[in-house]
């Protein structure tokens, strides 16, 4: 039987503390046991995931303790990583969103998007925190939603109807955070154009018909009907830089954690290629992160912040330290 090439793409755990080993069973455990299961079957795997370290939590939490986003970022990076070596997961690169590889993939996506159409420039009106003037963002803003009433709507969506909002549509709105009430404020941000998606998106879901739970596959075209061009950048200093003329050096705009976290896997994914060659096969010793490390150019390895995590070798001791890779 002729073997298939394997991309097991986990989810990317949150850089704002430690990972408990709930949090691993949901973002971690379903994809190693299908990357183990492909491997057996002779298939070559690349398991690939890594920190998601942008957005306005990260930098809240970096106030709460006291130090620079970058800083709580490096820390729970490498909490993270020598926590799921510990426990025996078989990923062949765990990396960040704070690479300088990560921060090409996102913006030669976000210009191929723009020059095509599917990105423009839109004023609006964005939720400002009164007390700090950092931007809120959606889901930290809850309101009664103004469609069902319900008193714990979020400024992205109503859980209870399911209906898209944006924070300005809540009704009373307030901050999770402190519980004040947000300021609106104008501002020009970048937007991605959903709809213009919706067509190709509903072919490819009819598509999984028979494949996937009818609950779940009813509930995805759902979502279709009701797209609307959300918001892909932000008033912020931390996160992807927007890479055109006359926004790319403003220290105030930021190309949005859920913009560039979700191309997380399609750019580690890549680069893993490019370096090891071969996905991994079943046979994994020593670990193809701790390999790749090893025959990266030594010009590219360095200690310090904006590098990604290259794991420790399977078997070796705890007191062997994770090599780290920009």
């Amino acid at each position: 039987m002729t073997s298939r090439h394997i991309l097991a793409a986990a989810a990317w755990p949150y850089a704002n503390g430690p990972r408990h080993i709930g949090h691993v069973s949901g973002f971690g455990l379903p994809c190693d046991m299908f990357a183990r299961y492909q491997r057996m079957a002779g298939n070559p795997v690349l398991m690939v995931s890594g920190t998601d370290e942008h957005g306005t939590p990260i930098q809240v939490q970096a106030d709460a303790e006291g130090v620079t986003a970058q800083e709580l970022a490096d820390r729970y990076n490498r909490i993270i990583a020598e926590d799921l070596t510990g426990l025996d997961m078989s990923y062949d690169l765990f990396t960040r969103t704070t690479t300088r590889n990560h921060y090409a993939v996102v913006q030669d996506m976000f210009l191929a998007l723009y020059a095509s159409g599917y990105i423009f420039p839109r004023k609006s009106m964005g939720a400002v925190s009164p007390s700090t003037g950092r931007t809120l963002p959606d889901r930290y803003i809850e309101g009664t939603c103004p469609i069902c009433g319900y008193d714990s709507a979020r400024g992205d969506q109503c859980d209870n109807c399911g209906n898209q909002l944006d924070p300005i549509d809540l009704i009373n709105p307030r901050s999770k955070i402190n519980g004040e009430t947000p300021v609106f404020v104008e501002t020009e941000q970048f937007f991605l154009d959903l709809p213009s998606f919706a067509d190709v998106l509903g072919t490819w879901l009819q598509g999984k018909s028979g494949q996937w739970r009818p609950n779940v596959l009813k509930f995805s075209l759902n979502l279709l009907a009701d797209l609307q061009p959300r918001a892909i950048t932000r008033d912020l200093d931390w996160g992807v830089p927007i890479p055109l003329d006359g926004w790319r050096d403003r220290p105030d705009k930021r190309i949005y954690v859920w913009f560039d976290a979700v191309i997380g896997s399609s750019g580690p994914g890549g680069r893993g290629i490019r370096t090891l060659g071969e996905p991994s096969g079943s046979h994994r010793t020593p670990s193809p992160i701790t390999s790749w490390a090893r025959t990266t150019s030594s010009s590219t390895l360095r200690s310090g912040p904006r590098c990604c995590s290259a794991m420790r070798a399977r078997g070796l001791a705890a007191a062997t330290r994770a090599r780290w890779v920009s």
